[in-house]
């Protein structure tokens, strides 16, 4: 959903040059910045070094959602693939900058008895532990979906449901879907020669969408 989007973004970002997207399938568009690498067994990525050589960023939206898969399986697409990832990206675009779709909750300490929050929090530690050039965790709470699309549970099913009026009542609750992508290429494109983490909460996400784009309507 977000990674949908920031592919999109980024194509039409008048500073990106190139846009390498890994996947296990093909994505079914055409674009004279795109290139597409296949993928299919992201435990290992070791694959990928040529394809992540000389990239001066990564926007990281791979993920699943609680209740979908097994306990083990969660762990293993939160932590280990990021942290697989990161590994082959690191080595071989040393100077990359790390965008990275963390969550609401996120929980470094490990004590949380929430897993999503514990595995973000391990994966966001191992990122940091990664010495990026720059690394940036992106804390969102309930994303919106914006297009239509089949809900994984019955919690986003509600949530979409009163959306309007949750919005209205917890704005620094929600953010679009687009809006996250936005932010986090922005992030990628803007920020490449910052030193140090930056992490993002739900709120800070939201006003530097409005700051790089004000006329956004927000939703």
């Amino acid at each position: 959903m977000v990674g949908g989007y920031a592919l999109r973004y980024a194509l039409d970002h008048p500073a990106v040059g190139t846009v390498t997207a890994i996947g296990r399938k093909k994505l079914g568009i055409s674009h004279a910045k795109l290139r597409e690498v296949l993928h299919q067994d992201f435990a290992d990525c070791s694959a990928l070094a040529d394809a992540l050589s000389g990239q001066d960023a990564a926007v990281f939206c791979l993920g699943v959602y609680t209740g979908v898969v097994s306990d083990a399986e969660l762990r293993r697409i939160t932590v280990d693939y990021t942290i697989e990832f990161a590994r082959v990206l690191r080595g071989s675009s040393p100077e990359a900058s790390f965008s990275f779709l963390s969550g609401n909750g996120a929980d470094s300490t490990g004590r949380s008895r929430i897993p999503f929050a514990r595995y973000k929090g391990e994966a966001e530690n191992a990122l940091l532990a990664a010495k990026f050039l720059h690394v940036c965790l992106f804390r969102p709470a309930y994303i919106y979906p914006v297009e239509p699309r089949k809900e994984p549970n019955f919690s986003y099913r509600l949530l979409r449901a009163i959306y309007p009026a949750f919005r209205l009542l917890f704005p620094n609750q929600v953010i679009r879907a687009d809006d996250l992508a936005r932010a986090m290429v922005d992030v990628a494109v803007k920020r490449p020669g910052v030193r140090g983490p930056l992490l993002l909460e739900n709120r800070d996400i939201r006003a530097m969408v409005q700051s790089l784009h004000p006329k956004r309507e927000r939703g």
